[in-house]
């Protein structure tokens, strides 16, 4: 008997050692050193004005779990007041919530897009909207990261076979692994003589536009434009927010099976949710102390390690190339107490693999400076 289950793990086994032989092999590893690596960008996730949210949230009698899914008995108050007020303050017709910004993904692009549509996907988009698209209905097509004109071209392309349907372009604002921008307006011209635009705005939200309203702010409110904004990242919560037309929101709450199948999000979440756009209302502070921190280490590696290219965002890719010398690097940089992790494939292209320096308010400005000198001093010879 023992023997048939060791039989019966050998193929998972076998794929985990050819991880471990390209040094792609992942683990759990605890926090350790200075915040380098979270995406707690504005320093919200333990601040005091969100433990306090809630604290008086649970002693007002707010559920921890919904126990139900939104249409059964997990409709609760709080949630409901939460999609109210950050609907009014992204500025769209309405917003509806899941339980994270994957699921809420995967929910859009498996519902939305019909079938004789076209998803048109930038080759950079995140795992959860490759997911999503395989899963769809849509017609599914790529174009080269962040051009617009090769957007055009396959859409073109696509028109010239006879197709008709409408054309759901799908980007993130700002690229989690490289913390470059989209060319929200170019994209959103070419959504317009075509069909929609889904923006994926979750690194930018809290972070970038009036009061951190993203950086597809003076977009929302169209109808053929939805958003997603995150709670797990800038807003030091969990869960996520659809945003976009009334029409489209009804239709998620009437055909989404992610939605409609599954327990609803923490009711305590959307309480400190609410908190957490009160906070980017009342402390632009956040807003402009980590553009110092992203200004600061720009010079700094400008100065130092001028051959390494930085982003100009919050997320600053540092390209490696090799998996193992990677993670080499990745150990050394936190043997020295700063907590920057290695990116290997295939989160990132083969070939690619860096450290994802995450700039928040967790770090100083001394420990920005004191993470620049660390690089220069173990950043591997070419």
């Amino acid at each position: 008997m023992g023997q048939g289950i060791l039989d019966r793990l050998a193929g998972y086994r076998r794929d985990l050692e050819g991880l471990a032989a390209d040094a792609r092999l992942r683990g759990l590893a605890p926090r350790r050193g200075i915040d380098f690596s979270s995406n707690d960008y504005i320093g919200l996730a333990q601040s005091d004005r969100l433990v306090q949210a809630a604290r008086r949230a649970l002693d007002q009698g707010v559920p921890v779990g919904a126990a139900g899914s939104r249409l059964l008995r997990g409709n609760t108050d709080p949630q409901q007041e939460f999609e109210d007020a950050a609907a009014r303050f992204f500025g769209a017709e309405a917003a509806l919530g899941f339980g994270g910004g994957y699921v809420a993904n995967f929910a859009v692009l498996t519902t939305l897009p019909q079938r004789g549509d076209l998803l048109l996907m930038d080759a950079l988009s995140h795992a959860s909207t490759h997911e999503g698209a395989r899963a769809g209905r849509a017609q599914v097509a790529q174009f080269r990261h962040g051009d617009v004109d090769h957007a055009s071209d396959v859409i073109d392309a696509w028109r010239a076979e006879g197709h008709t349907g409408a054309v759901w372009i799908t980007v993130e604002s700002l690229y989690s692994m490289d913390g470059d921008v989209a060319p929200l307006d170019a994209l959103m011209d070419l959504a317009d003589r075509h069909g929609f635009l889904m923006v994926d705005e979750a690194h930018a939200t809290g972070v970038y536009g009036p009061q951190g309203r993203g950086l597809a702010h003076h977009l929302e409110g169209r109808d053929n434009v939805v958003t997603l904004h995150t709670l797990g990242k800038a807003l030091g919560g969990s869960g996520a927010l659809i945003c976009g037309s009334r029409v489209l929101i009804d239709f998620l709450i009437n055909r989404c099976r992610p939605f409609i199948f599954a327990t609803a999000p923490s009711p305590l979440m959307a309480a400190v949710g609410l908190e957490a756009l009160a906070v980017l209302r009342d402390e632009p502070w956040r807003q402009a102390a980590l553009r110092a921190h992203v200004d600061l280490f720009g010079a700094q590696m400008a100065q130092r390690l001028p051959q390494v290219p930085v982003s100009g965002s919050q997320i600053v890719p540092l390209i490696v190339g090799g998996n193992a010398p990677t993670m080499e690097l990745a150990q050394a940089v936190q043997a020295r107490g700063f907590d920057v992790r290695g990116i290997r494939p295939p989160t990132v292209p083969p070939g690619t693999s860096r450290l994802r320096v995450s700039l928040n308010l967790n770090a100083s400005t001394d420990d920005v400076i004191r993470l620049a000198e660390t690089l220069e001093e173990l950043w591997p010879e070419s």
